[in-house]
């Protein structure tokens, strides 16, 4: 289905369109003079591939279209495009009415000024705000600030198992702990198989895992007053921790090091690797023609204990979140089409396409969403999941970090020593690429 947001950190730096604050946002259609009747629609690439995401969408829109008479242009923007996109779309005044975003994004997004901000009069356009979980709207923007997005979307990470690897290796349940997976991956070695996957080059995906690592360490990347701190002893166990998967463990493959969006889905899909750690993963492994009696899903291991709140964090808050350009010449049709997304019958529909789980309290609801697995990551969103920092460096965040992590796999695969040293050394140099306050 996707790897969420996978490699879209771009060149572009969220600076620059800081600098352009007052740029604002998108017009009607990319600049065009197209009637209030129009919007136009950037969809993130949520499907295997762009084509199924317009399979899903367009039938949607065109009900939309039906309804209110507005017609909706749809462009579904790969993630590797996505927020170069965004960036140059907030400078240039140039862009959609409305756009998909990764849920992370929405504190840097915010603080461009572009979005238009969801204050109570806006939310009641369209329900109200207590429509939507909590946990989901802690990833809308600054805590303190009226969110700049509208959550639509909701995923959580699980460990996705293979049932015959693990029979096969005489394992007769997931595991819980780093400790077990350790273990039980000497085992499913032994019989010649792969134990987990990664996407070493993939700098999304780095992010969620050591975000969550030092979660489990007790550690944040940042201070309580945004001032970035990667180089916190936690942080760097952390961060070492994810890479010794591969250094030290042994469980990940070196070859993973140079793995980029959906490569490690596709091993595990095809049985070429045991475990796979991912975020609402059913559509895609489906796609790729794995059975879904053939995998469980289990929780993310943790250090010790079973997952919950506080250090038994094992997820960060994953999903997509709508805005609307505050600058759109249509903001009346733009309201109606969140709307539209967001109410309980379209929820359903797409985030049964794509194996999400809805942020709409009452769709959450719905016997759609009531299967084993999917009870997995709804229970993660309740009570162990947490939101990466909505700060508005994140994006500068997820590219430097991110790229530091990647960095520590290739030395791991090249054979080249992964020490606490060398991996502190890499997080200082993440932290100086950092914006100053």
């Amino acid at each position: 289905m996707r790897s969420i947001r996978a490699a879209a950190v771009g060149a572009v730096t969220l600076s620059l369109a800081l600098a352009a604050t007052a740029c604002g946002g998108g017009s009607s259609s990319s600049g065009s003079n197209d009637s209030p009747k129009t919007l136009t629609y950037w969809a993130t690439n949520q499907g295997a591939s762009i084509a199924v995401d317009k399979k899903v969408l367009q039938p949607e829109l065109d009900k939309f279209e039906k309804q209110t008479g507005v017609k909706v242009k749809l462009e579904v923007v790969p993630w590797s495009d996505l927020l170069n996109r965004i960036l140059t779309a907030t400078t240039s005044g140039q862009g959609p009415d409305v756009l998909n975003i990764g849920n992370t994004w929405s504190a840097s997004l915010q603080a461009t000024g572009a979005l238009l901000p969801w204050d109570q009069k806006n939310f009641a356009k369209i329900g109200g705000k207590d429509r939507f979980v909590d946990s989901a709207l802690g990833s809308t923007g600054v805590p303190d600030k009226d969110p700049a997005a509208v959550p639509l979307y909701s995923m959580a990470y699980a460990l996705y198992y293979n049932k015959q690897i693990f029979a096969d290796a005489g394992i007769s349940k997931p595991p819980a702990t780093w400790d077990e997976l350790v273990a039980d991956g000497k085992k499913i070695k032994a019989k010649g198989k792969s134990v987990l996957g990664a996407e070493g080059s993939n700098l999304s995906e780095n992010i969620h895992h050591v975000f969550v690592l030092a979660k489990q360490h007790g550690a944040d990347f940042f201070t309580a007053d945004g001032k970035p701190d990667f180089t916190n002893p936690k942080v760097v166990d952390a961060v070492k921790q994810y890479v010794d998967l591969m250094a030290k463990d042994k469980v990940i493959p070196t070859g993973d090091a140079e793995y980029a969006q959906n490569q490690s889905v596709s091993d595990f899909a095809k049985g070429k690797q045991a475990m796979l750690l991912w975020q609402s993963a059913a559509a895609n492994l489906k796609s790729q023609g794995m059975s879904e009696d053939a995998y469980g899903v289990a929780p993310v291991p943790v250090r010790s204990g079973t997952p919950g709140t506080g250090t038994q964090t094992n997820s960060m808050v994953a999903g997509i979140n709508i805005a609307v350009f505050r600058n759109t010449h249509n903001l009346d049709g733009a309201a109606k089409f969140v709307k539209f997304m967001t109410s309980d019958a379209e929820q359903k529909i797409l985030n049964t396409a794509y194996s999400s789980i809805p942020p709409v309290k009452t769709a959450q609801q719905d016997p759609a969403f009531g299967a084993p697995a999917t009870a997995v990551l709804k229970n993660t969103l309740a009570t162990s999941a947490a939101a990466l920092p909505q700060v508005p460096s994140e994006s500068q965040f997820e590219t430097a970090v991110g790229t530091a992590v990647k960095e520590l796999f290739a030395d791991a695969a090249a054979g080249r020593a992964v020490t606490t040293d060398s991996v502190k050394a890499k997080l200082e140099k993440a932290q100086q690429q950092m914006p100053a306050a």
